[in-house]
């Protein structure tokens, strides 16, 4: 019998979680536009576009910025197993469930992993870090701008500086942040910086934009083979082969280049989708984008703090745009988590490792970073707490956010 499922058409949800959350509507209407062959000249100009849009969004001059097909972790396994070797020593910065994941990756990679660990809550000191590079002399320093599992955000400029003074490469995740807290990639003066669509910048998980430098570039293409059908004579290249060949920088390079070197067949859609972010963040500017996530986040904040609630982590170190609320004594964590989804239709998300059943995080982020949306949120919170016996002033949350907009 045949079994075909109905339609897709699920409520219109309010994303409020650390993310994906709701894609802008620009953005979804490129994805729409009907595909043209990897090679079409008007296909690969939209190639170039984006790789101009996205120099802007990362703030730097690197020629190597464009996409790598696939979700945000998929471009930071590219620049880790691009960049290590087996036997290559790398430092990786850790303070919470991403910090771990590089390492995880690293390892994979049979890199030699040193890991310097901060406190879930807290941040890395710049001191540690280069103690670090300077006993094991790495190949790699690599680190989460803001690990959305903690909300923290790492000072990152000061362990560029580190890097450059010990002729280290330093590789940067900022899928949370790019589009809503700065990414300055040549004032940190870092090698490789990756992010993704579906946070700050407003859309689909997919696509995973990547920056890099011109020393790092030189690194990765002293390991460049061509593939073997793509080459007369076999296989031909120079240094230890990088162990991936979906995500070997080498080949997709040579593919974003004028050389057009066939690797993949680029996903069209997904292209269109990370373009049209792009421009909506720099008709927007990123100033003013970046006051806007920061104005959010600081709404949530007041707004879950009138309510008498905690906020949890170091807050001079906060990422503007998550929220992690310590769930008070007394609630069913996730029946609360659960009615803000059946009864207002918002998600909210969970937490990991140490702080699973802990706390909520709230993102406000892309089209969510703005006065309704958080204030539907604050008030849908209330409301679950209230009914779950949580003792909160009626509409103080709301009211405190409300000031924070006003």
């Amino acid at each position: 019998m045949t079994q075909t499922f109905g339609e897709i058409d699920h409520p219109a949800r309010l994303l409020m979680g650390p993310g994906p959350i709701n894609v802008h509507p620009r953005v979804l209407r490129a994805m729409s536009v009907q595909l043209l062959g990897q090679f079409d000249p008007e296909f690969t100009g939209y190639m170039n576009e984006t790789m101009a849009l996205y120099r802007q969004v990362f703030q730097t001059t690197n020629r190597w910025t464009f996409l790598i097909d696939g979700t945000s972790r998929a471009a930071i396994e590219a620049a880790l197993v691009s960049t290590l070797a087996p036997g290559d020593e790398v430092v990786v910065v850790n303070a919470g469930r991403f910090g771990l994941l590089l390492s995880e990756i690293a390892e994979r990679c049979d890199a030699k992993v040193t890991l310097v660990d901060g406190e879930w809550g807290t941040v890395v000191d710049p001191q540690a870090v280069e103690d670090a590079v300077k006993r094991v002399r790495p190949r790699l320093v690599a680190c989460v701008h803001g690990d959305t599992s903690t909300t923290m955000a790492q000072p990152i400029e000061a362990i560029g500086e580190i890097c450059r003074r010990y002729d280290t490469l330093l590789y940067v995740d900022a899928t949370a942040t790019i589009g809503g807290m700065s990414v300055p990639v040549d004032a940190w003066q870092a090698d490789l910086v990756t992010a993704g669509l579906q946070k700050c910048l407003g859309g689909p998980s997919g696509s995973g934009p990547i920056t890099i430098s011109d020393r790092a570039a030189e690194h990765i293409f002293s390991r460049r083979h061509v593939e073997k059908g793509l080459a007369t004579g076999g296989a031909v290249g120079a240094g230890r082969r990088i162990a991936s060949n979906y995500f070997d920088l080498a080949m997709i390079m040579d593919y974003w280049s004028d050389k057009r070197l066939n690797h993949h067949t680029e996903a069209a859609s997904m292209l269109f989708a990370a373009r049209e972010c792009a421009r909506v963040v720099l008709e927007e500017g990123l100033e003013a984008r970046f006051a806007r996530h920061a104005q959010a986040g600081a709404a949530v904040v007041a707004g879950v703090e009138a309510m008498g609630l905690q906020v949890y982590g170091d807050q001079a170190h906060k990422m503007t745009n998550v929220t992690a609320v310590l769930a008070p004594a007394g609630v069913d964590y996730d029946r609360v988590k659960a009615r803000m989804r059946t009864e207002f239709e918002i998600e909210i998300g969970a937490a990991f490792g140490p702080l699973a059943g802990k706390v909520w995080r709230i993102g406000a982020m892309g089209v969510n970073a703005r006065k309704h949306a958080v204030l539907q949120t604050l008030a849908a919170l209330e409301a679950v707490l209230r009914w779950e016996g949580f003792t909160t002033p009626a509409g103080a949350g709301v009211d405190a956010a409300a000031k924070v907009f006003a």
